[in-house]
């Protein structure tokens, strides 16, 4: 018989802390957001009113909110409250913490994940997207166009652009995946758009896109996406590579 490979050592696991009620409020207030209940930019209870109904105390509560914001179903806005997020924001945070501080492969990945999903949306979008879905594109186009001549970003209207192709695919677990993956790409988009020039060659690549939607060529709106995608990945890299490379030789000079 093959010997078996050698038992690695492990960490010892420690000890499970008792939060009954927390884990129990937790789990009932996921079911108001899973339910529809509780649906995306709605403001929660206030915290009172939300112990009074669970009948817990508030520190079990603020833990089972703490626990739903780490999973991105929650965002807390100061001064304003608490808010249920977009579906496509669930689990992205964790995914994040998860390759951020890595070597990037786990980046690289996303990367192109989002490639082959988004050229498929946007032949997708050609052969489904309604003339008002299409034209929703559309909007977004103009709408980058307009942010580049005053001088302002386009990430908004690049996002309010990639999400609309999603929509008039109609694959709502492929425009789910997108926002996650959007989101799990946010800061790295938006340091993309620093570089000069590259605010007005997306600008190009998207006209391209929404062309080719817009005349109902499947292939066409694919290849342009595609290229889009790649040019993306290309300046992400760079980014990524610089940052490394800037941290490592910062390392360096302090003597680490």
């Amino acid at each position: 018989m093959p010997r078996s490979a050698p038992q690695r050592r492990l960490k010892p696991v420690s000890p499970l802390v008792r939060t009954t009620l927390t884990a129990s409020a937790f789990e009932q207030l996921i079911t108001y957001v899973v339910g529809g209940d509780w649906k995306a930019g709605d403001r929660i209870p206030p915290e009172r009113e939300l112990c009074r109904q669970l009948g817990i105390a508030r520190t079990s509560l603020r833990e089972a909110l703490k626990a739903m914001e780490l999973i991105g179903m929650l965002e807390s806005r100061v001064g304003d409250g608490t808010f249920v997020c977009d579906r496509g924001e669930f689990l992205s945070r964790p995914l994040l913490w998860a390759f951020t501080g890595t070597d990037h492969h786990e980046l690289r990945e996303v990367m192109e994940a989002r490639e082959f999903i988004e050229r498929d949306l946007a032949g997708l979008a050609a052969e489904r997207g309604s003339d008002a879905e299409i034209e929703a594109i559309g909007v977004a186009v103009e709408r980058m166009r307009d942010s580049l001549a005053r001088g302002e970003s386009i990430f908004d209207a690049d996002s309010q652009f990639h999400l609309a192709i999603a929509a008039a695919a109609h694959n709502d677990v492929l425009r789910n995946a997108v926002q996650l993956l959007r989101n799990l790409m946010r800061q790295w988009i938006v340091l993309k758009y620093l570089i000069p020039d590259v605010p007005n060659n997306v600008l190009k690549q998207h006209e391209a896109i929404f062309r080719a939607i817009r005349g109902r060529d499947a292939q066409g709106a694919r290849n342009a996406m595609w290229k889009h995608l790649e040019d993306t990945a290309y300046f992400v890299s760079q980014i990524v590579d610089r940052g490394a490379s800037h941290h490592k030789n910062g390392r360096r000079g302090k003597g680490l």
